[in-house]
């Protein structure tokens, strides 16, 4: 029976382009998807844009865009991504199509239906300058319980405590910096305390589904009533006006929170994909394809996001009558030398700079590969394994099977392989191929680090039989004609074998070597037969070695701007307000300074944005300032100013400061200090 699969990833966010933390759940998920093809799978793979939401409205209305078009704008840059590193998803949609308006609506309703909607009146914050009731990580304020200043409406980034926006000492709104005020809204809440939704959740959470770290942590959420009840808090679910989103049937004014019509933007892409791909009733035939009992619909998503696809979604889809996921596979986060990424910051690998090196996408692929395991840990990438790893396994190992091989098949055999390559050679071969159930279940069951190192094991084997055998002395040998066309033949079936293994990895690859080979695409039966007395085609280079240039340019800063001109300089091109607004300048307090220990440049800044956190930003103003002359000041600094990996430590921001066009002639340097009464995380506008 064909295996029908419904598969995705998580939703990203369209705030902005993705990250290589959102390509590294992409493989994952493709690597898994391909394999599952190779075995004639029947698969779905879809994604979309998470489009909704406060954080997009405001986004947008600096950019001086609708959300619809702002989103629009982020969604054009996609392919690029996806296609770069040959991720091949059947669909690509965003929550804001007809299809999730219709989806998470008709959701919703059915829900209202069986009794899970709730009408409460709550109190919250109103930004009185916006207009709008504020997001709690729209809304700033003292700790209630350590204190510290600048935090999010809903947990402590200090002291880690969690509480109501309404618990916050001397609350302001982030978006204006006004006092809010406490007003009562009707709000919507999908009841997830109602003992039907606490008893399948208790049994859906636990009956296997979840990696099993996962079912326990999951397990930690369920709390115990009063009477000693197992029990889980009701969900809010709506959102007041003014709000990108969702409107909920109605209800004049409110909308969907963008949690609850997130998941439900799987849904919609599939449907979506019926729409382009299916002639006649699209919505008949989709409704027909989540009915089929024996379709089993799998989620990739990061840690991050565990509460909203192991508690809400299942119970969002349970009570609406429609199917739940069968499978949700968590996985770790991606550091770089073992710093964390950050989204906000900007750390990390830029997948497009990666890109745009031309450096190769299955390098990072292989990689990633060879690090994932099915397990929630986080992977790191470090630069210098990255080189060993591709450059010893790729080219050393397996590539490195075909070039010894092909060429003497070429001038000696015009590529026709042996029909019968001895005991030896039946041997080795009939060893690999052994192998082939075993490497699969690795890519099932999602450890691919294990099946790679299965794969690298087996090559290994095959260039023992190579420098065991030598053709290349072979070919010098009268009477040894024969043997050295049995020993080729060998190295190139056992290269196609091992090009099998690797497909879901590699797909570019081996498609290149299905048209060395003449072969169809390979599938994973393929194991079991043997090419025989097959001509093969011309071999050309399959996969370079890592240039280290290329790669040291990958986490190079920004070449520095050009020296001033002497004597004054001139204004720079005219800019518009649309410009001016993308760069965001901030209040921030230099919390310490101190000299960098081999520069007799930079001064090491540790500096109070406002965030809950302190920057580390490098100046080059030594030669200026004493260390001693900035702690306590305040400055003005360029926030979002893209990190820089310095010989250092990472720059996370640029300080202000003005000098002169020739600084020889007039040497100075002034760091900008504002007027008394300014605080940080102060916007400048």
């Amino acid at each position: 029976m064909t295996r029908k699969l419904f598969v995705t990833t998580a939703l990203p966010y369209a705030n902005g382009p993705f990250h290589i933390g959102h390509v590294m759940e992409y493989i994952q998920a493709d690597i898994w998807v391909r394999s599952q093809r190779m075995q004639h799978a029947e698969v779905r793979f879809v994604c979309a844009d998470d489009a909704h939401g406060a954080p997009i409205m405001i986004a947008a209305e600096k950019a001086g865009k609708t959300p619809q078009q702002f989103v629009a704008d982020i969604a054009a840059g996609r392919k690029q991504y996806l296609d770069g590193f040959h991720i091949a998803f059947d669909n690509w949609h965003s929550t804001d199509g007809p299809e999730n308006h219709e989806l998470a609506q008709s959701i919703y309703l059915a829900l209202r239906k069986n009794e899970l909607i709730e009408v409460r009146t709550i109190e919250q914050f109103f930004d009185p300058d916006k207009g709008m009731f504020l997001p709690d990580r729209f809304i700033k304020g003292e700790c209630p319980k350590c204190g510290a200043q600048d935090q999010y409406g809903d947990n402590c980034e200090v002291c880690g405590a969690v509480y109501a926006p309404t618990d916050l000492k001397k609350p302001y709104s982030a978006l204006s910096g006004a006092t809010p005020v406490l007003r009562t809204s009707e709000h919507f809440f999908f009841k997830l305390s109602d003992a039907r939704c606490v008893e399948y959740l208790e049994s859906w959470t636990q009956d296997g589904r979840l990696q099993p770290e996962v079912a326990n942590k999951v397990r930690e959420w369920f709390g115990r009533d009063e009477a000693g009840q197992v029990s889980l808090g009701d969900w809010d679910i709506s959102r007041d006006a003014p709000y990108f989103g969702i409107e909920i049937p109605d209800a004049p004014g409110k909308y969907f929170y963008v949690w609850l019509d997130a998941p439900v933007g799987y849904l919609a892409s599939l449907k979506n994909w019926f729409v382009k791909n299916v002639p006649g009733d699209a919505g008949a035939a989709f409704d027909a394809y989540l009915a089929q009992p024996d379709l089993e619909q799998v989620h990739f998503i990061g840690k991050d996001i565990v509460t909203f696809h192991t508690l809400f979604w299942p119970a969002m889809l349970k009570f609406s009558g429609r199917k739940t996921p069968d499978r949700v596979y968590v996985h770790g986060h991606l550091t770089v030398s073992g710093e964390k990424m950050s989204k906000s910051r900007g750390t990390g690998i830029s997948p497009l700079r990666y890109l745009e090196l031309g450096m190769d996408a299955e390098w990072l692929r292989y990689y990633i590969a060879a690090k994932l395991n099915a397990r929630v840990e986080d992977l790191d990438f470090n630069p210098d394994d990255f080189v060993a790893r591709v450059n010893s396994d790729l080219v050393g190992k397996y590539v490195n099977i075909a070039s010894r091989a092909a060429g003497f098949l070429a001038k000696r055999f015009g590529g026709r392989l042996s029909a019968d390559v001895g005991v030896e050679g039946r041997v080795l071969l009939d060893g690999l191929r052994a192998h082939a159930a075993v490497v699969r279940e690795h890519y099932e069951t999602r450890e691919y680090g294990k099946a790679l190192r299965e794969v690298m094991l087996l090559a290994d084997r095959v260039n023992e039989y190579v420098d065991q055998n030598k053709p290349w002395e072979l070919a010098k040998q009268d009477g040894a004609e024969a043997r050295l066309h049995d020993v080729c033949t060998v190295c190139i079936e056992a290269f196609r074998l091992l090009t099998l293994y690797l497909k879901p990895v590699l797909p570019a690859t081996a498609a290149r070597v299905e048209a060395f080979l003449g072969i169809a695409p390979l599938a994973w039966e393929d194991a079991a037969r043997a090419l025989g007395a097959h001509t093969i085609g011309a071999f050309s280079h399959l996969l370079q070695r890592v240039d280290p240039k290329k790669l040291e340019a990958l986490f190079e800063p920004p070449p520095a701007p050009p020296a001033p001109l002497p004597g004054g300089e001139a204004l720079a091109p005219e800019i518009g307000i649309d410009d001016f607004a993308k760069v965001d300048l901030r209040i921030a307090r230099i919390v310490s300074a101190e000299a960098v220990e081999g520069s007799s440049k930079l001064l090491r800044l540790m500096l109070d944005l406002g965030e809950g956190r302190t920057r580390q930003v490098f100046s080059g103003i030594a030669a200026a300032y004493a260390p001693e002359q900035l702690a306590g000041k305040l400055t003005v600094v360029v926030a979002n100013l893209a990190p820089r990996k310095m010989k250092f430590g990472v720059s996370e921001g640029m300080v202000l400061a003005a000098s002169h066009a020739d600084e020889k002639a007039q040497p100075g340097v002034f760091v900008l200090e504002p007027w008394p009464g300014a605080q940080p995380g102060m916007r400048i506008r």
